[in-house]
Order: C-alpha cells, then structure tokens, then sequence
C-alpha cells in the first residue's frame, strides 16, 4: 500500500480541513498516481472534496465509522477497512488523508510519494517528518522545479520496518 502526500517545509499538510497549496502540477502528479486506483481515506478528507463528492475514476474508501454514502465504500472500523483492502491489489492502493489517517496507516504503507513544497503553509496538522524517521528512507527525488509561485519536487520514500495491514 501507499500514501500520497504534500507537505511544507515542516511537514505540514493543512488547515481549517483544506490543503495547504492547490498546485496545479502536484494535482497533475496526484492524478497521475492515483487514476485507476483506489484511494482510501478519512470521512473529513472526504468532506473536504469539491462538494464532499468521491475523486472520479478511482475506486474511493472511507472510514467513515457511523456513517453511510451510496457514492463510495464505506468502511465501519480499522477491522472492516482490513476485510474492504484485501479485495485489492495493494499496490494499487493509496492512503490520502488526513493527518490521522495517515498517522494510523503509516507504517503499513510501503511507499509514500512525498511532494515538497518549499514554503510555510503555517500548517495546523502535519505528517511524520519522514527525514528524521529511521524506518523510512528516500529513495527518489526530481529536481526543485518552479510551478505556480512555488518551489517543489518529488519525491518517493520507503518503509524499512513494513508491517502487513491484515
């Protein structure tokens, strides 16, 4: 499984349920990732889409504990979202958010597509400073580019101590 993420310069993710950045180049690398895909999440990243609508042309799961869509699967419990993501291939599979989602998902994530963003999004939740974890390594980065006002690359980290999600 994998997780796909956009972070600042310390590793900030958000605020006020929304996005810290709407690049338009680092939607285009996410979309690229995740078309075709399935793509799971918590019920607030799902609310936070455009009109709290599913991400077309993905299969999207939500743990959504109490609460019921007909546009999505649902899973109840960490339990039942294991029963829902062994129907699946995992590598096709992506975390996208939010910060406690990621937080309990990390470390059965195989891969984490990291985009830097080189700003202060004066972020009010953050992801796992991958750089200081000793589990993960980065095994990829493009150059910074410039794109949209930004400073960014991406990158592509990997879990050292992988634990199965079953």
């Amino acid at each position: 499984m994998n997780a796909i993420v956009a972070v600042d310069n310390f590793w900030g993710i958000g605020k006020n349920n929304d996005l810290l950045f709407h690049i338009p180049s680092d939607m285009e690398f996410f979309k690229k990732k995740t078309l075709n895909k399935i793509i799971v999440m918590g019920s607030n990243t799902l609310l936070s889409f455009p009109n709290s609508k599913p991400l077309k042309n993905r299969t999207n799961i939500v743990l959504f504990p109490g609460g019921k869509r007909d546009d999505c699967i649902v899973a109840q419990s960490l339990d039942d979202l294991k029963i829902v993501l062994n129907k699946f291939n995992n590598q096709d599979i992506f975390i996208v958010g939010g910060a406690m989602f990621y937080r309990t998902m990390l470390e059965y994530c195989d891969s984490i597509f990291v985009t830097k963003v080189d700003s202060n999004g004066e972020a009010t939740v953050f992801f796992e400073n991958l750089d200081n974890n000793i589990n993960w390594k980065l095994i990829d980065s493009t150059e910074t580019i410039k794109a949209d006002g930004y400073k960014i690359k991406f990158t592509e980290y990997k879990n050292l101590k992988l634990k199965e999600f079953i």
